[in-house]
């Protein structure tokens, strides 16, 4: 088996990743917009940046979809739609799906570690987010199958507020990360952790936080 990076340098890579992509996007515009206002997509493509960098760095894929990647971490590659219908998984995307790196015989065996969700301006609980949280937890709630190689999944978020916001972040991330938990814990089979940069103080304008919230098999 291929050398692959630990969780925890993946989980820094990602957070450096979304930290650049913050710094980057308010140079190119002159200081007048902050990350959230740029597309998921920039987040993506900086965090895939930093994971390129590690050491034992994976195959990284942008935008793969949800067939290809259970396709690439079941042991029966053609019963991806089978394990779609028995757990209510939609056809969709992940931001980044990160993939054991070796000399490939040919193009159905690649073998798929990591899925990683990122969102932009994340600031209250909403039903999206739930959502992604609960597509993570069906794509890794496996049967006891060695063969399954999913390791763990990321849900990655840039998160900012004005100063004329009631609530802080101080209060909304907890919350947030709250009602995660909530839908991890419908999953016996898992658990969940997060991890944040801080917040940071905009000054005279606002705060800003990048976190983790990463889910993984006990």
């Amino acid at each position: 088996m291929s050398l692959f990076p630990t969780k925890k340098s993946v989980i820094d890579a990602t957070i450096k990743g979304i930290c650049k992509a913050k710094d980057n996007f308010l140079l190119w515009t002159n200081d007048r917009l902050y990350l959230s206002h740029a597309p998921a997509k920039m987040l993506s493509i900086h965090v895939a940046q930093e994971i390129a960098q590690i050491k034992n760095s994976p195959e990284i894929f942008i935008d793969a979809s949800v067939s290809d990647i259970l396709r690439c971490s079941l042991k029966n590659r053609d019963a991806f739609l089978d394990y779609m219908d028995k757990n209510s998984i939609k056809e969709g995307v992940f931001s980044i799906t990160l993939d054991e790196k070796f000399k490939h015989k040919n193009n159905n065996d690649s073998i798929s570690r990591v899925i990683i969700s990122i969102k932009n301006g994340i600031r209250d609980t909403k039903g999206i987010y739930l959502d992604e949280v609960e597509k993570i937890c069906k794509m890794l709630d496996s049967p006891k199958d060695e063969n399954y190689t999913l390791d763990y999944g990321i849900l990655a978020f840039y998160s900012d507020l004005p100063n004329s916001a009631r609530k802080k972040l101080s209060t909304r991330i907890p919350q947030i990360i709250k009602s995660f938990d909530e839908i991890v814990q419908k999953f016996p089979n898992l658990k969940a952790s997060f991890q944040d940069n801080g917040i940071h103080d905009m000054q005279d304008i606002g705060e800003w936080v990048v976190g983790a919230y990463t889910i993984q098999k006990l």
